[in-house]
C-alpha cells in the first residue's frame, strides 16, 4: 500500500507522518482492497482538518474530519475511513448466492 501525507498551512513532522502511517496501516492490514491512500492535513485558525482519499478496487473513498487537535482529527478520520471501507467491502460480497441456496433447500 502506498501512503502519501501532505500538509496545507502546516509542516508535516516525522511524528505526524508516523502517526498517520501507523493508523492507516491498521486499516490496510484488515482490508487488502486498499492500494493507495493520500492524506492531507490542514490548519485553518483553530480548526485542524484531516482528509483522506483511498483508492480501492473499482473506485475511491473520500473522508474528512475536523477537530481542535490534529491527532484527534486523524483519529476521527481513521474511524470514518474504516467504516466506509468496511461498508464498501460488504457491498462487494454477493449475498444473493447465499439466499438462492437457502430457498433451494427449504
Amino acid at each position: 500500500m502506498q501512503l502519501n501525507v501532505s500538509g496545507h498551512h502546516v509542516e508535516i513532522t516525522d511524528s505526524l507522518r508516523d502517526y498517520v502511517g501507523v493508523k492507516i496501516e491498521k486499516i490496510a492490514r484488515h482490508f487488502d482492497i486498499m492500494s493507495d491512500v493520500q492524506c492531507i492535513l490542514t490548519v485553518e485558525k483553530l480548526r485542524h482538518k484531516a482528509e483522506a482519499t483511498a483508492s480501492v478496487n473499482g473506485g475511491t473513498i473520500y473522508c474528512d474530519h475536523t477537530e481542535e487537535d490534529m491527532y484527534a482529527a486523524i483519529d476521527g478520520l481513521v474511524n470514518k475511513l474504516e467504516r466506509r471501507v468496511r461498508k464498501y467491502k460488504e457491498k462487494l460480497v454477493d449475498h444473493h448466492a447465499r439466499d438462492n441456496q437457502k430457498s433451494r433447500y427449504a
